[in-house]
């Protein structure tokens, strides 16, 4: 029986561990747990403790698999230094770039992420903003709670057949352009590694950058790379029509975040923002109160179906691996590892 290290607290692996995949790690495992005596600090409800960076090599000793999420420390490469390290490193959250040295990958090590579902969880709530904002939901909500009632002269607008400009081609974009799919909308992307062939079977069509943030609804799901940092510049910011709707769930720097305020405060553009430049953000009174700006704390990726999910997203992949050599979507690709998230 392969041996499966779990190498996050106990209240991490009750959130992304559902019953199904517990059932599934007792069939084809022999499972090592992290426990509290493995921690950093204390578990609590707000947020997971970290698994103490000192635990790790007796908790992997032995190990086919390693099972990781938020909250694991990097795994050094040093682990695999004997050349007995682990087959598989699966890791039940999204990026794996803090977690792993990409040297282990020339090594043998095959690697998996849960960062397409994430993308899904993402999708929906790029979804969920474009559709609040361009019903103005909002200003309407506001009217409400201030005694207000109908908005004469002031309507919101319908996503079905619009433009909308997606920058960047990822995992979250492509989960976008399929729930994009009943609204028929001319959907526009930028991204440098799209070739016309994958654009035409995702049905959408490329365009230049300046292009694309020419639209009704601008998306952005690019990698945080030095490439993409402050990409979307307040000269292109100026470029978005009047009234249209922006949505940031990927990197804050990937935008002028100052330029894209300004445009909004004066009432030009709407945005949904779940990401920042710092995080946690600080906002003047102005930007809390404007009724365009919807805010969240980085959560787009973050829901009870999706995180319970995440770990037997991976291990269906790995055991796939493992059993038959097949590559699933949570494979993580060595050949893209530099323009991955």
């Amino acid at each position: 029986m392969l041996r499966l290290a779990a190498l996050m607290s106990p209240a991490r692996a009750a959130d992304v561990v559902d019953a199904a995949t517990r059932r599934l790690l007792d069939e084809r495992f022999e499972v090592v747990w992290a426990t509290e005596q493995h921690l950093a600090g204390p578990d609590d409800a707000a947020k997971p403790a970290a698994l103490d960076p000192a635990a790790v090599p007796d908790l992997v000793a032995g190990a086919d698999v390693v099972l990781t999420s938020w909250g694991t420390p990097s795994l050094s490469k040093e682990l695999w230094s004997d050349g007995t390290g682990p087959k598989v490193v699966a890791h039940a959250a999204g990026t794996v770039k803090n977690l792993i040295d990409p040297a282990i990958l020339d090594q043998g090590v095959t690697v998996f992420s849960a960062g397409p579902r994430i993308a899904w969880s993402v999708g929906e709530y790029c979804l969920a903003a474009m559709l609040t904002l361009a019903r103005r939901l909002p200003r309407f909500d506001g009217a409400i709670r201030t005694g207000g009632w109908k908005q004469t002269g002031f309507r919101g607008h319908e996503l079905a057949g619009a433009k909308v400009g997606i920058v960047g081609a990822s995992s979250t974009a492509r989960a976008l352009i399929t729930l994009l799919k009943p609204f028929g909308c001319d959907i526009v992307v930028y991204d440098p590694y799209l070739n016309a062939e994958r654009a035409a079977q995702l049905g959408v069509r490329t365009a230049e950058l300046g292009e694309t943030v020419e639209s009704a609804f601008l998306t952005i799901h690019v990698p945080n790379v030095p490439e993409t940092k402050g990409m979307i510049t307040r000269e292109l910011i100026s470029r978005i029509p009047d009234g249209s709707v922006v949505v940031n769930s990927s990197r804050g720097p990937a935008i002028d975040q100052n330029a894209l305020l300004d445009h909004v405060l004066d009432g030009r553009l709407y945005a949904a923002l779940d990401v920042y430049d710092p995080e946690p953000p600080s906002f003047t009174e102005s930007v809390l109160q404007a009724r365009n700006l919807l805010l969240s704390p980085h959560i787009a990726g973050d829901t009870a179906e999706g995180h319970l999910a995440l770990a037997g997203y991976v291990l269906k992949d790995a055991l796939n691996w493992l059993d038959h050599g097949t590559r699933g979507p949570s494979f993580v690709d060595p050949a893209t590892w530099s323009i991955a998230a």
